[in-house]
């Protein structure tokens, strides 16, 4: 093993990724034999990581093991030196089976030679400037950048990506020169609008390239049947060719910020192209299933200012889904197992001694599964198929003996995901199954199953998943933060899923506006916490009202306080709070016994003429003299203070994680419970708000002037108000 773990590590892989990749045998044995081979080629061990990265791709990805060293040649001599050039490569050899292989034709296909000069750049960048000239000089440096390095990119498929980029940012510097005050400024408002319409102009850009409904068949690797244009003439009669997508989430857990992707994905998608976005369960496993889960799923898509076409459930097809596993059945595409769950875990399960049993002997036996008849492991029905991740015959219906939220005891066999999905889609009409790219290793079998049973096949589309470091979003690991008492719950505004964005006071639209600006990628996206809190930034400065609150305060009394005062600023009384941080600090700016300062928005200028201390030597009081502001000297500050303010508790969160991989045990080898930042909560008890928010709802959001943005949270009373730092006024440098 840990020759296997230094060949994989020698190809740049980490170590905790060597190990996982052992675990796979069928994967690791294609790896040691692409790199063993790769080695020899070069004659030498040294694989730089972006050839030993392509090797792993091309093996992980890679379904027909006979072509792993035609490609191997290819990576090893740089004639396939892209993800791109290899993701054309496997859909070419996947496509041409037969032998033997036409190197030419494949060559052409992979973009093998070819040579984008800088001159060709140049010239279709400039193309494209000068379509959106006119937009481009009117926005400046607002206008969304991504159309143009989309629409480049489309037009040079071989270019390097980087060469590209430099091109079409030299010649915008050339048309915009460089940025002014003015570019620089803060948008201005109708922000969501505008972050929107920015979306909308990707998911417009993404319609060039994928196909049009109806037009599956022109999908690279959409497998064509001698039925195929009959179904999509009768999809195109019931849809009149209107894009449908689905957002299909397990109803087993909340929603977190990789499913704001998802959501703004599939259903920005149908909007921006004039389509229908299905919102679907996929409650097909009833013992993970609640129903708080469906409800607070549906909260999260009208949260995020969506509104589903319709809301469905794979249960509402369980009879039709039964039917057709009969019928895949009748086609000797399917048979009844007894091999047990733990023969069947991994990627190299023995093959089944009865995968050739008589279509008669298991169309009886799914009847008695249905029936009632095996008891929960004791039999299973399997597709006759290999996913391109080399796994074979894929479960399709299992027993459970666990009533169903909405079916009740009707039914004790249920269809998994493989064949589930595809199959609802089909049902649905759906055109578009846009799905995150671990799904690609299923794209082949969802295009099986609907070509074995015959029936309408819509095509998957993949995209990059969107993630944050410093957090953790599987369901396993938060219901363990849970149950160790690091988080409250779910909702605990220091995790990353959407009802706890919610509850920190983070806008909708300032999620769906950080979707944007992660753009419609293919790729992976980590992302820094950072950003996202950038465009809360932006949509609080906009909209949340500003009050004064005090976290530390500190009792002052003005002595001299004119008699009047109360009817002409009827908020400043002879008892003030002010804040206190600071105070008595030598050359501090702010208030000291010899400097004075003014209160903010107040008219009065005050000066210590006493320090009140405790026993413990704390100040505990101060006693002032006030002057006008417009008699006094000008101060160099102005401190916030409130006058008959409301008690209340105020809790700042900092991040839950110290590392910004806390999963990575290269980086916390102790696992991410030892990761927890023992400072990621503060609770302040005895804050002071102005009076002002006494009447404010759960989730209301205000800036506290000069110390952060806050919102209400639903722990408050009528007695005592609760409110969650959402973010601070201005980003920390160190979080950087």
């Amino acid at each position: 093993m840990a020759d296997s773990v230094a060949l994989f590590t020698s190809i740049g892989l980490s170590e905790q990724k060597a190990k996982e990749t052992l675990k796979n045998e069928a994967l690791s044995s294609a790896l040691k034999d692409a790199v063993v081979q790769a080695q020899k080629l070069l004659g030498s061990t040294n694989i730089d990581k972006g050839t030993g990265t392509l090797l792993y791709s091309m093996a992980s990805r890679l379904r027909d093991t006979r072509r792993l060293a035609f490609l191997t040649e290819h990576i090893a001599k740089r004639k396939i030196t892209t993800d791109l050039q290899l993701s054309a490569a496997l859909d070419y050899v996947k496509s041409h089976p037969q032998d033997p292989m036409d190197q030419k034709a494949f060559e052409t296909a992979c973009g093998v030679g070819v040579v984008v000069t800088p001159e060709q750049i140049e010239d279709a960048v400039e193309l494209i400037i000068r379509k959106h000239k006119q937009q481009l000089l009117a926005e400046r440096y607002r206008f969304n950048m991504g159309i143009l390095m989309g629409e480049a990119r489309a037009a040079l498929k071989w270019a390097d990506g980087k060469m590209v980029k430099n091109e079409v940012d030299m010649q915008v510097l050339h048309h915009l020169g460089p940025k002014t005050e003015a570019d620089l400024e803060k948008k201005p408002k109708k922000e969501e609008e505008k972050q929107n319409n920015t979306l909308m102009e990707q998911l417009r850009g993404e319609a060039l390239k994928f196909h049009k409904p109806g037009e599956n068949y022109k999908t690279e690797g959409y497998v064509v049947t001698p039925n195929t244009m009959n179904l999509l003439k009768q999809h195109l009669e019931i849809t009149g060719g209107q894009v449908r997508t689905r957002f299909p989430p397990e109803p087993n857990g909340i929603l977190h910020i990789g499913h704001a992707k998802a959501i703004n994905f599939n259903f920005g998608y149908a909007k921006a192209n004039n389509g229908i976005c299905f919102l679907r369960y996929d409650d097909t496993n009833p013992e993970k299933e609640e129903e708080k889960y469906f409800t607070a799923i549906k909260d999260m898509v009208e949260w995020l200012g969506y509104t589903p076409y319709a809301i469905t459930h794979a249960s509402d097809n369980f009879q039709c889904l039964y039917e057709l596993a009969v019928e895949l059945i009748r086609r000797g595409h399917a048979y009844i197992c007894h091999q047990r769950g733990e023969e069947l875990k991994g990627h190299n399960a023995p093959p089944s001694p009865w995968r050739d049993r008589p279509i008669e002997e298991s169309l009886v036996l799914f009847e008695r599964m249905k029936n009632g008849m095996f008891a929960e492991g004791e039999a299973t029905l399997r597709m006759k198929m290999v996913m391109e991740d080399g796994k074979m015959d894929p479960v399709a219906y299992r027993i459970k003996y666990t009533p169903h939220h909405r079916s009740g005891d009707a039914w004790c066999i249920y269809p998994t995901y493989d064949y589930t999905h595809c199959l609802c889609d089909s049902i649905e009409h759906i055109t578009h199954s846009l799905c995150t790219k671990e799904f690609q290793a299923r794209r082949s079998s969802y295009f099986w199953l609907c070509n074995a049973l015959d029936v309408y096949c819509p095509v998957q589309w993949e995209y990059g998943r969107l993630n944050l470091t410093y957090t953790v979003v599987s369901k396993r690991k938060i219901i363990k933060l849970v149950e160790t008492g690091t988080v409250r719950d779910w909702d605990d505004p220091r995790l990353f899923t959407l009802t706890a964005l919610r509850r920190r006071g983070f806008p909708p639209q300032a999620i769906n506006n950080f979707c944007a600006r992660v753009g419609v990628t293919v790729a992976q996206t980590t992302m820094e916490p950072h950003l996202l809190e950038a465009c809360v930034r932006e949509v609080l400065n906009d909209t949340a009202p500003r009050i004064m609150a005090v976290l530390e305060p500190l009792k002052v009394t003005i002595t001299n306080l004119p008699a009047n005062a109360q009817v002409q600023a009827t908020y400043l009384l002879t008892i003030c709070t002010i804040r206190c941080t600071g105070v008595m600090e030598k050359g501090y700016k702010r208030l000291t016994p010899d400097q004075s300062v003014g209160l903010r928005h107040a008219g009065y200028i005050i000066s210590v003429q006493r320090v009140i201390k405790d026993g413990s030597g704390k100040v505990v009081e101060l006693e002032v003299t006030c002057a006008s502001s417009d008699s006094a000297e000008k101060p160099k500050a102005f401190i916030h203070w409130v006058s008959q303010p409301l008690k209340c508790e105020v809790r700042l969160y900092e991040r839950l994680f110290l590392h910004k991989n806390p999963e990575d045990s290269a980086e916390v080898p102790g696992g991410f419970l030892s990761d927890i930042n023992p400072n990621s909560l503060q609770v302040v008890e005895s804050a002071l708000v102005d009076r002002s928010v006494s009447k404010a709802k759960v989730f209301d959001k205000f800036q506290f002037e000069r110390v952060g943005y806050f919102s209400v949270d639903p722990d408050s009373t009528a007695d005592k108000m609760v409110f969650n730092r959402t973010v601070t006024l201005k980003e920390d440098p160190g979080k950087i």
